[in-house]
């Protein structure tokens, strides 16, 4: 939930009942570099692991997944050999996630 801890809480103000919410989160393009890190997948690996593994953060799979369209959407589990991108510059990407979503 780390992630979402910004994100402002909205409320559905003309209803009679009044629901609180989280306003839509966007999230940056990350384009590969040549200093990314490569990896090839093997059985067991997923997201959040080497988000873990690489960042010391499992909250931040959501960088690897998007630095690799070719992915599965809405699955953490990964294909055993499967060449992934690893982003390496998460500084940059963590300031552009923080100014679209206005954090």
């Amino acid at each position: 939930m780390k992630r979402y801890q910004k994100i402002a809480i909205l409320n559905n103000s003309p209803v009679k009942e009044k629901v609180r919410y989280r306003s839509t989160v966007r999230y940056p393009s990350i384009p590969v570099t040549s200093n990314d890190i490569y990896v090839i997948t093997t059985d067991g690996d997923r997201l959040d692991l080497l988000a873990n593994q690489f960042y010391g953060d499992a909250t931040l799979y959501w960088i690897i997944s998007r630095g690799n369209p070719q992915l599965p959407k809405g699955s953490l589990t990964l294909p055993p050999g499967t060449q992934l991108s690893i982003p390496v510059d998460i500084n940059s990407i963590l300031l552009d996630y923080n100014t679209i979503n206005e954090l």
